[in-house]
């Protein structure tokens, strides 16, 4: 049977992954044009979005490891007895680890991005700088795969435990009989 503690445990750091996401997400920097005597320049205000996207991104990969070790990959230990649970224990599997990719992906990719403050300035100029910044969005999405890699990767667990239960059935015929000349 699946261990309460090990769901326990990923759902909280789900729980932290999906806060520290959704909490990026509202404090994504911004940037204004500021003006001094010969130039103009980008002004941003705080950086604090790209660690707690780092501490999002950190949190979902705690998480996949415990549900990794506790059910061994998948692929190592023993074969899991056949059935429904099994096959959708694969199919979960898949599913929790393409959820988890893009998760990452986008938390990764959205604190890069964040931390990227455009340095240059214009003198004497029309044109002002391009004060690029994130997109609204990128940490947003991370955090709804973070809710998708949360779920999918709990029913898997669930899934590998019932097929995991028991061993596979001997069989009692172990070769070839002999059988009564006549």
């Amino acid at each position: 049977m699946a261990s309460t503690l090990v769901l326990v445990v990923v759902f909280i750091f789900d729980l932290i992954a999906f806060a520290l996401a959704v909490a990026a997400e509202q404090r994504r920097s911004s940037a204004k044009i500021a003006t001094d005597a010969k130039s103009n320049y980008c002004v941003y205000d705080s950086d604090i979005a790209t660690g707690l996207g780092v501490g999002s991104f950190l949190f979902l990969m705690a998480s996949q490891a415990l549900i990794m070790m506790a059910s061994r990959c998948l692929c190592c230990g023993r074969a899991l007895l056949p059935g429904s649970s099994r096959a959708w224990a694969i199919v979960l599997f898949i599913s929790c680890w393409v959820a988890f990719l893009v998760a990452e992906v986008c938390l990764l990719a959205g604190s890069v991005r964040n931390a990227y403050h455009t340095k240059y300035r214009t003198f004497m100029s029309e044109h002002p700088p391009s004060c690029e910044t994130l997109r609204k969005g990128v940490f947003g999405a991370g955090a709804a795969f973070i809710v998708f890699t949360g779920i999918v990767s709990e029913l898997f667990y669930v899934s590998y435990s019932k097929a995991d239960d028991g061993s596979l059935p001997q069989s009692r015929d172990t070769g070839i009989r002999m059988g009564s000349y006549s």
